[in-house]
């Protein structure tokens, strides 16, 4: 099989020589390519202990940019070798820049819109960093992206991304609808909206309880967080839940997805509740992910908005499962052949 050397920002953390990664989806995507290729991945090191084992041999994790630039050189005794680099950061942008330099072959995956995110998390003034690296990596590398607004030229690829598996498909349950039961699956981060949600949720005068499954990177969120869902039992925090089962048990209890981001490019989440049956509700921030899959609602960032769609969503749920069922499902096994045919053939 032909190499393929996978490089990511991913946090990824080593304990009795295994490898564990913080991002579930960045787990089967190279594990998934490795069916079709000698993959060795290149990501960062993480200083704490993350949840999901790679299932990989070849795992390098690099504790600083030089080092990671290394590991990156160090692939270059290895002839014909391909490069598919994940999102564009400063540390795959300086990859790219080495790899270019010395003529490799290079693909680059985008998931998410990176104007948004630097924009939320840094400020308008930082765009014009991204669109550098952007305009830079696009020019050289094949493109391969999650959706066509990420990338409008005709010379990119558009795939259908997903985490699901025949197992989500199966053994339906029926929901509980004598509440409404929001659950919320994502990092605990400001670009996810969840903070101005939580404070929104509290104002409502529906029955109501929210689950947030996520994890929170550092203690400032972590006391912010709190404080937000301090003396509310309607707000549930069970944590991170790193088993498949288990994460489709949570989607089986609760009715309603919440996905309150300000930014995304294709949330798994979405497909992954809708696989179990369960309506998505999001805000017009994030409208380009309906692409037009039934069991999504769009409403606006207010309580009365949210309360109207709410109601609609409880009182026709019968009828919104009976559209979701209309939807066709992607296939992780089918994400992996999508982006090896791309890659054998550019």
């Amino acid at each position: 099989m032909d190499n393929l050397v996978v490089l990511n920002n991913e946090k990824i953390s080593e304990k009795n020589k295994k490898f564990y990664c913080r991002n579930f989806n960045f787990k089967i995507l190279p594990e998934g390519l490795n069916k079709f290729f000698n993959v060795q991945y290149i990501a960062r090191k993480s200083r704490t202990n993350e949840h999901h084992e790679l299932n990989l041999q070849n795992v390098k994790i690099a504790s600083n940019i030089i080092q990671f630039i290394y590991y990156v050189i160090s692939t270059f005794k290895s002839k014909n070798t391909k490069y598919y680099i994940i999102t564009i950061t400063p540390y795959t942008f300086l990859a790219f820049l080495f790899l270019s330099l010395f003529r490799k072959k290079i693909f680059v995956y985008l998931i998410s819109s990176g104007y948004e995110e630097w924009k939320f998390i840094l400020g308008s003034w930082s765009v014009w960093i991204y669109h550098l690296m952007y305009s830079i990596v696009t020019s050289k590398a094949t493109v391969i992206a999650l959706h066509e607004r990420l990338y409008k030229k005709n010379n990119g690829h558009v795939i259908e991304s997903s985490t699901l598996n025949q197992e989500w498909l199966r053994d339906l349950k029926k929901p509980d609808l004598s509440k409404i039961r929001f659950l919320n699956v994502s990092r605990v981060n400001p670009e996810k909206g969840i903070f101005e949600f939580l404070e929104m949720f509290k104002e409502l005068k529906i029955d109501a309880e929210i689950s947030i499954i996520g994890k929170i990177k550092n203690s400032t969120l972590q006391n912010k967080f709190q404080s937000v869902i301090k003396n509310n039992s309607n707000i549930l925090f069970p944590g991170y839940i790193s088993d498949r089962k288990e994460l489709m048990k949570a989607y089986d209890n609760h009715n309603i997805l919440i996905l309150p981001s300000y930014t995304e490019g294709q949330p798994y989440v979405v497909d992954e509740s809708l696989a179990r049956r369960r309506p998505v509700l999001i805000f017009e921030d994030i409208r380009h992910i309906v692409k037009g899959r039934k069991g999504i609602f769009v409403c606006e960032r207010n309580t009365e908005s949210l309360t109207k769609t709410v109601k609609f969503i409880i009182q026709n749920y019968s009828d919104i499962q009976k559209d979701i069922d209309q939807n066709k499902f992607p296939l992780e096994e089918d994400m992996f052949k999508q982006i090896s045919n791309i890659i054998k053939k550019n």
